[in-house]
């Protein structure tokens, strides 16, 4: 523990020499809660944020969610998805893939896959062939081996030939025997933008499962650039993090279509929709931040539906989005059926860890909720990193939690926009500016009278 903690204060020094000057902020924040560690003297600690941690935040990247000690100095920290639990960066395989031939303009499902396999069940050759014939041609798709993995996929990372730049959408399909598909996913955006010296690029599709065969096929007919590599993250031993709900009642906007209005900034993952009654409709989810924003598509179409009988009840599964979203509006659009009453939205998520490095004297608390503060970047990752070469792979931070209720801080003024005073300043003094000059105007002219 001591090694711990003599490599936390050398980096810290390193990465973060103005902390310790720093004077207590956190009445830019609207309350804050005391933290409970569970090792007093470990450096570094993990905390799994709560409802109520994401119900008072206002940052759309929880930028405004801070730790500090007991003089009011915040603590270098970060933030971690679930994806990755307890800071703990997802292990990396090689999988084999292949190109698959254009298709038929009679659909995905009409692709015929004829494979030759290895004894261990991995594939060795794939020829494909058209099921039907169209008069035109969609480009074609990857098909990634995943059979030799024992443990669940939680995404796959892209590599392909550098070219022009690249914005494309593609669905994913998976299966178990290369005959019966299933479609996890109808609408993931692939990126690659370059202007000057500046990238960006979205290579990742999330999976989330455990599946023996992996198929990626073009939306709208778009053109899928060369693929020259896929890496599966693959999902942690340690146990995984279960899902939270919110459960949204909506409003009649138009016809078919019901808004919501999210009350947190949660980071929503999956969506799923219930009714008092038997349904099957085909919705389509769109969200936004501000009420003056365009919609944007999330998910869908999908056709949710539910049964209810004497016996049991049946219903469709949860939708996974493409990305998390923060959004604080959303919207369900029916494209049929267009029910008079609105439904249940559930949105799903799960909690993510902030990890920070101890410094100063305890206790410590977690602040949220401020327009005016926000969270300095620390390398907290890199931090983690070095600890866990010296003490071992299994090696996480130590665990810290809530305990009591809020304590009130800046209260609801630390999220409310501040007016720039020195805007208004000018403002007044142009006004009385011109008051002046608009005066030795009229002198002028009564002088010359």
């Amino acid at each position: 523990m001591n090694s711990v903690c003599r490599i936390l204060t050398g980096l810290f020094l390193l990465a973060a020499p103005g902390w310790a000057m720093a004077v207590d902020a956190r009445q830019d924040y609207r309350e804050q809660w005391p933290l409970q560690l569970e090792t007093p003297s470990a450096g570094a600690y993990r905390l799994t944020l709560g409802e109520a941690q994401y119900r008072s935040a206002v940052s759309p990247q929880l930028q405004d969610v801070q730790v500090f000690n007991a003089q009011g100095q915040p603590l270098p920290s970060a933030l971690f998805r679930a994806e990755t639990p307890l800071a703990q960066s997802a292990p990396l395989q090689a999988l084999p893939w292949f190109a698959l031939p254009p298709q038929g303009s009679a659909g995905s499902d009409d692709l015929q896959l004829l494979t030759e396999r290895n004894t261990d069940g991995s594939v060795r050759r794939v020829e494909a062939r058209l099921g039907r014939t169209g008069s035109s041609a969609q480009p074609g798709g990857w098909l990634v081996d995943a059979s030799k993995l024992d443990v669940a996929v939680q995404a796959l990372r892209l590599d392909w030939q550098a070219g022009p730049s690249l914005q494309l959408r593609v669905q994913v399909d998976v299966s178990g025997d290369l005959q019966s598909w299933r479609r996890i996913n109808d609408d993931v955006p692939l990126v690659d933008l370059a202007q000057d010296d500046n990238r960006l690029q979205q290579r990742r599709i999330f999976i989330g499962r455990q599946a023996r065969y992996i198929r990626i096929l073009p939306v709208s007919g778009n053109t899928l650039p060369a693929l020259t590599a896929v890496q599966a993250e693959l999902m942690s031993t340690l146990p995984a993090i279960d899902w939270q709900w919110r459960s949204l009642q909506g409003k009649t906007a138009a016809p078919g279509e019901f808004e919501y209005v999210l009350d947190g900034r949660f980071p929503i993952a999956q969506v799923d929709i219930a009714t008092a009654y038997n349904s099957a409709v085909q919705w389509t989810l769109q969200s936004r931040d501000d009420a003056g924003q365009p919609w944007q598509v999330r998910a869908g179409p999908w056709v949710a539906y539910q049964l209810q009988d004497s016996a049991q009840r049946r219903q469709s599964q949860a939708q996974s989005l493409a990305t998390h979203s923060r959004d604080r509006y959303w919207k369900l659009v029916a494209a049929q059926g267009q029910p008079a009453q609105a439904p249940t939205l559930k949105l799903g998520y799960q909690p993510e860890t902030l990890v920070f490095l101890s410094q100063g004297e305890p206790p410590f608390t977690v602040a949220t909720g401020s327009v005016r503060a926000a969270r300095t970047y620390a390398p907290v990752g890199t931090v983690l990193a070095q600890l866990r070469a010296q003490q071992g792979e299994q090696w996480q931070p130590a665990v810290a939690t809530v305990q009591g209720p809020a304590q009130v801080l800046g209260g609801d003024a630390a999220v409310q926009p501040e007016r720039d005073w020195k805007r208004w300043l000018l403002w007044a003094l142009l006004g009385l500016g011109v008051v002046i000059v608009g005066g030795f105007a009229i002198s002028l002219l009564r002088t010359k009278r």
